[in-house]
C-alpha cells in the first residue's frame, strides 16, 4: 500500500502539482496529440474580462468547456481550447473609474494617453492574475495559443473587416439619434440599456389652442412644430406648414403645424410638440419635413444656453422649477401623479438615458441578418435549449442599425479620418488620408474607440486568423460555442453574423447556453447584496474537483444554477469516497478472471454516458456516473468482493480503471492522482504519455 492512500485526500497539496504536470506535457497544445487525434474538435474560450477575479459565472463557464475539451480530446479528437482575455472596452473604463474615484480622481481630469496608460496597466495585473485563476480550475486550454483582444494581429483583423464593412456599403457614418449616458459620457448600442418601469408626473400643457402632454417637460424649450395625424378630424381647421404666435416657457414663439401619419391619434389628446434633437420618434419625423433640430439638454446632462433661467441645471432640479414657471404663466392644465410608463437606463450606472443627435459609425445589420437567418432556420446551427433559437430569430428579424462608435479611450481607436469642414467619415487603416474625399477640407483622426462587442463579436475566426492560415483551415468553424444565455443578443448572435459575413462560414455548429450562478437561496449575485461567491475560497475549501461537480449536476442548459457550500461539502465527500475506494482496491492483488456480469453491467454504463456527453448532456452524465461510483460500487460491488476477494481482484481493478477515465473530464485532478498510482501498482513506468488526460475514452 502506497503511504498516499494512508492520508485523506488532499485537494490542495495535489491541484497545483498535477497541473503542472499536464502543462509540462504538451498536450493541451493538439499539435503534441497522438497520430491517432486527427479530426478537429474546437472550443474558443468566451474572452474573460480581463478587469477583476474569476466569479462563479467564469467558474461554470471552465468547467463545462474543460470537459467538453477532455471528453473530445480522450475520444481521439485533435482538441483545441482557446484560452483569451477581452479588454472588454466600456466596461474595464466604468472598473477603472470606481477605482478613480476612491482615489478622489476622475477620468475627465487625465489625459488620453496618462488615461490609457493607466487602464492598460491595470488590466495586465488584473490579466495575470485572472489566468493564474483559470488554471487553478483545471482548464486544459492551449496556454501557447492565448489571445488579447488588444493584441496586434486581432486588431488588424478587426481593423480589416471595418474596411471590408465600408467597401461593401454595409458601414456609414451619419448624425443619428444615438443613446448617451450623461454619467459615463458615451453612446451604447440598443443592449446596452436597461429598460425599467417607473411612476413619475405626467403634464398636460396649454400649447396656444392645444393641449399637449409630456413626462419630460424640460425638452420643450425647443418646440416650435405642434404635429398631428392628417387624418384627425379634431384639427381638420388646421393645415400642414401653418404658422401660429403662442406664449410658451421662456417668451412668445412662433409654432408651425405638421401633419404626420405617426401621431397616434389614440393617445392623448391627438397632438404632441416634438424635440427631435432628444427623442427617435421626433427625430424621425423632423428627417422627413426637413425640420430644424435644436439641442436643449448637453452631453453632462445640464440644460444649455436655450433653457434661459434654466442653463445649467441638471434635469431633476430643473423639472419642478420650469412646471412652477410654466404654471405662473397659466399654461400648466393638469398634472397626473402616478403615469407608468418605461424608463432607458445605463445598464452599468442606472443613469436615465439621454437621446441625442452625433455623429457615429453604424453597420447596416439587415442585410448580415437575413444571411444569419437563412442558416439558422435551414436548421445549420443547434441551440441549447432549443428555445434560444426562436428568441435570437425574432431578434435578427427585428434587428436595428449598430452603432459601433464610443467614446471612451480604453479600446480599439477606430481607424477613421473626420472631415473638420463637412463631418465626412472615411475609413484610414494606414493613415494616409490627409485631405477630405468629399469636399478637400482639412481632417482629423477619429478620436473615438470600437464598440467592444464589434470585437469580440469577430473572435472565433479572429483569434484563429491571427495565429496563421494552417490553424484557421484546421480549427475553423468552431464546434462549440459556450456561453451565458443572457449575453445571446450582445455577443451569440454578432458573432453568427460577422463570422458568416467575413468566412462566409458559420463560426460554430451547436450553442451551448447556460443559465446563471446563483447564491443558495435562489438569488442573483451582487456585490449591493453581499452574497457574491468567491470561486476560489470554494476551492481551497472542499477541491476543484468537488466545486466542478456541484456547477454540473442538475445544471441543465439555459437553467440557473443555485450554488451552496453544503452541496460542494456534497461533492467533496464523493472525492473522498473515490479516494477511498481506490484505497481498497490498489491494496488487493490484480488477479482472477473478470467477472463478465460485472463488465457488461459497466460497460452498459460507459455505453450510455458516452451518448449523454454526445449529446452535451452533461449534467445527466455525471449524476450517473456518481450514482454508479457511489452506491453500486462501492456500497454493493465492494462490499460483496470481501467475501471472496480472489473472484473479484481483477474485476475491481477494471472497474476502477475505467470509472476514473469516465469521472475524469469532471472530477481531473484526483482522478489523474489515483491514475499514478494504478499505474505503479502495475508495475508501469509513469511518462507523460501514461497520463490519464490521453487515455482513450472506454467506449470505441
Amino acid at each position: 500500500m502506497n503511504d498516499k492512500f494512508l492520508k485523506p485526500y488532499n485537494p490542495t497539496e495535489t491541484e497545483s502539482r498535477v497541473y503542472k504536470l499536464w502543462e509540462e506535457s504538451g498536450f493541451f497544445n493538439p499539435d503534441n496529440l497522438t497520430a491517432q487525434h486527427v479530426e478537429p474538435f474546437t472550443i474558443i474560450m468566451p474572452p474573460t474580462n480581463a478587469n477583476g477575479s474569476l466569479h462563479a459565472g467564469h467558474a461554470l463557464v471552465i468547467t463545462i468547456e474543460d470537459i467538453m475539451t477532455r471528453y473530445k480530446r480522450m475520444r481521439g479528437f485533435k482538441a483545441l481550447w482557446l484560452p483569451g482575455l477581452d479588454h472588454a472596452g466600456f466596461e474595464t473604463q466604468v472598473v477603472f473609474e470606481k477605482k478613480l474615484e476612491k482615489e478622489g480622481r476622475s477620468r475627465f481630469d487625465l489625459s488620453r494617453e496618462k488615461l490609457y496608460k493607466e487602464i492598460l496597466d491595470f488590466t495586465l495585473e488584473n490579466s495575470a492574475n485572472i489566468k493564474s485563476q483559470i488554471r487553478s480550475m483545471g482548464a486544459s486550454c492551449d496556454w501557447s495559443r492565448e489571445k488579447f483582444t488588444l493584441d496586434k494581429d486581432i486588431v488588424g483583423v478587426v481593423y480589416n473587416t471595418f474596411k471590408r464593412l465600408s467597401e461593401d456599403n454595409l458601414l456609414y457614418r451619419g448624425a443619428r439619434i444615438i443613446s448617451w449616458c450623461p454619467k459615463h459620457r458615451t453612446s451604447f448600442s440598443d443592449l446596452e440599456i436597461e429598460n425599467l418601469e417607473r411612476t413619475d408626473k405626467f403634464y398636460y400643457l396649454k400649447y396656444g389652442p392645444f393641449t399637449i402632454s409630456t413626462a419630460r417637460p424640460e425638452t420643450k424649450f425647443g418646440d416650435k412644430y405642434v404635429v398631428m395625424h392628417p387624418d384627425d378630424k379634431r384639427y381638420k381647421e388646421y393645415s400642414h406648414g401653418q404658422k401660429l404666435e403662442l406664449e410658451w416657457i421662456n417668451g412668445p414663439i412662433t409654432a408651425t403645424v405638421i401633419k404626420d401619419e405617426a401621431v397616434d391619434m389614440a393617445f392623448g389628446t391627438g397632438v404632441m410638440t416634438i424635440t427631435p434633437w432628444h427623442d427617435q420618434t421626433d427625430f424621425e419625423i423632423a428627417e422627413r419635413h426637413n425640420l430644424e433640430k435644436e439641442q436643449i439638454i448637453g452631453e453632462d446632462g445640464k440644460l444649455l444656453p436655450i433653457a434661459g433661467e434654466f442653463a445649467g441645471l441638471k434635469i431633476v432640479e430643473a423639472r419642478p422649477k420650469i412646471i412652477e414657471k410654466l404654471e405662473s404663466k397659466g399654461l400648466v392644465e393638469k398634472i397626473d401623479e402616478n403615469y407608468k410608463h418605461v424608463v432607458r437606463t445605463c445598464y452599468k450606472c442606472g443613469t436615465v438615458i439621454e437621446p441625442q443627435i452625433k455623429s457615429q459609425w453604424f453597420i447596416r445589420m439587415k442585410p448580415l441578418a437575413e444571411k444569419a437567418l437563412e442558416k439558422i432556420n435551414g436548421g445549420e446551427i443547434t441551440y441549447l435549449p432549443e428555445h434560444y433559437k426562436k428568441i435570437t430569430t425574432h431578434w435578427l428579424e427585428n434587428i436595428i442599425d449598430w452603432n459601433i462608435s464610443r467614446q471612451i479611450v480604453w479600446g480599439i481607436p477606430i481607424p477613421a479620418k473626420i472631415c473638420d469642414s463637412c463631418g465626412e467619415g472615411m475609413v484610414d487603416l494606414d493613415n494616409f488620408i490627409k485631405a477630405c474625399s468629399k469636399c478637400g477640407g482639412s481632417v482629423h483622426a477619429d478620436t473615438d474607440t470600437f464598440d467592444t462587442w464589434f470585437s469580440s463579436g469577430q473572435w472565433p475566426y479572429a483569434t484563429l486568423q491571427a495565429l496563421g492560415e494552417k490553424d484557421f483551415q484546421t480549427f475553423y468553424p468552431t464546434d462549440v460555442m459556450e456561453t451565458a444565455g443572457e449575453i445571446i443578443f450582445f455577443w451569440v448572435s454578432r458573432m453568427i453574423m460577422l463570422g458568416l459575413y467575413a468566412t462566409g462560414e458559420l463560426p460554430f455548429k451547436t450553442v451551448y447556453l447556460h443559465g446563471l450562478v446563483l447564491d443558495a437561496k435562489g438569488q442573483k449575485m451582487s456585490k449591493s447584496k453581499g452574497n457574491v461567491i468567491n470561486p476560489l475560497e470554494l476551492t481551497s475549501q472542499f477541491g476543484t474537483d468537488a466545486l466542478r461537480m456541484a456547477l454540473v449536476i442538475g445544471n441543465t442548459p439555459g437553467t440557473s444554477l443555485a450554488l451552496s457550500p453544503d452541496k460542494i461539502k456534497g461533492y467533496k465527500n464523493f472525492a473522498n469516497k473515490i479516494w477511498n475506494v481506490s484505497r481498497y482496491v490498489l491494496s488487493k492483488e490484480n488477479i482472477g478472471e473478470l467477472r463478465k456480469d460485472l463488465v457488461e453491467e459497466f460497460e452498459a454504463l460507459a455505453k450510455d454516458v458516452t451518448t449523454d456527453m454526445d449529446n452535451f448532456r452533461l449534467y445527466i452524465a455525471a449524476e450517473k456516473l456518481y450514482a454508479y461510483i457511489w452506491h453500486r460500487f462501492a456500497d454493493e460491488i465492494i462490499e460483496e468482493s470481501k467475501k471472496d476477494p480472489e473472484l473479484y481482484g481483477a474485476t475491481l481493478y477494471y472497474i476502477l480503471e475505467n470509472s476514473l477515465k469516465l469521472i475524469h473530464p469532471f472530477m481531473p485532478f484526483i482522478t489523474e492522482e489515483i491514475w499514478g498510482e494504478l499505474k505503479k501498482a502495475n508495475s508501469l513506468q509513469l511518462t507523460a504519455d501514461s497520463l490519464l488526460m490521453i487515455e482513450p475514452w472506454p467506449v470505441k
